[in-house]
């Protein structure tokens, strides 16, 4: 019936009557609209790419003679700091493109089809995990490269990676949500930094804790991040699985259940 047109109408009778079935293959189809984006525009994943490998250099050499007497000495502390700073930092881009997409009347469109109204966002979440994975694999690459030989063996070094990606989409769904009620991709942007800098920063990533001030210690000691990057030492630096790993997935299913349900409220009132 070539001849019959879907309205704008018809495609929201649609949408709202899509099945589960139906809504995992429209978010599929659009994680993979995302992943033709980074081969149309490979700029986007510069982040990814090269912050894994300046960071890994800079604050080794700016931190290992300092801190462990030598660089690879150190090497075992900051590529677990790095591994979880780096990719949770590539987080934000969930948010800011979304944002961008909605600026720009993308998501409009999509209104107009008779796809699941909440495949957008989903596609969205799902495309942005190769930026994670891209990175996670950067930097123990340029771990490896530097001298890291994690002891915990590959298993274990898969884990660690499977985990910071896990923990990273699931803090994915807090700039998601900004990336909905923000007005600009830049005001997303400045949030994100302003949550994510002091949680990356004052945290056991980059030194030992017993050489903080005691009041900031305790701050560290409760800090999230802090017990993501213990979790990454543990599995690498010796195999091991402890508490921090507990912590950290609890963590993240937190999350999940708290801004995944407040984002699609939100997007759903758009969309």
């Amino acid at each position: 019936m070539s001849g019959v047109m879907i309205t704008p109408g018809t495609a929201r009778v649609l949408k709202n009557h899509t099945s589960l079935r139906q809504s995992i293959a429209n978010s599929l189809t659009m994680a993979y609209r995302g992943l033709l984006k980074f081969r149309r525009t490979p700029e986007q994943l510069f982040d990814v790419v090269f912050q894994p490998i300046v960071f890994t250099l800079m604050f080794t050499y700016i931190f290992g003679g300092a801190i462990s007497g030598n660089v690879k000495s150190y090497l075992p502390v900051i590529i677990p700091g790095i591994l979880v700073q780096t990719v949770i930092t590539t987080s934000i881009v969930t948010g800011v493109q979304l944002r961008e997409d909605m600026e720009k009347g993308v998501f409009d469109r999509f209104k107009s089809l008779p796809i699941a109204r909440i495949s957008p966002l989903a596609g969205a979440l799902l495309a942005d995990t190769i930026r994670y994975t891209i990175a996670t694999v950067l930097t123990f690459v340029m771990g490896y490269i530097m001298g890291y030989r994690p002891s915990g063996g590959l298993g274990d070094v898969a884990i660690a990676g499977i985990l910071v990606i896990v923990c990273s989409w699931a803090i994915s769904w807090i700039f998601a949500f900004f990336g909905v009620i923000a007005r600009t991709a830049s005001s997303v942007q400045g949030i994100a930094m302003l949550i994510l800098f002091p949680l990356t920063f004052l945290s056991n990533a980059y030194v030992p804790v017993s050489t903080m001030p005691k009041w900031l210690q305790g701050f560290v000691n409760i800090n999230p991040v802090s017990h993501l990057v213990s979790a990454v030492r543990d599995l690498t630096n010796s195999g091991t699985v402890g508490s921090d790993l507990i912590l950290s997935l609890l963590g993240a299913a937190i999350i999940v259940a708290v801004f995944a349900p407040l984002t699609v409220k939100a997007y759903m009132r758009r969309a």
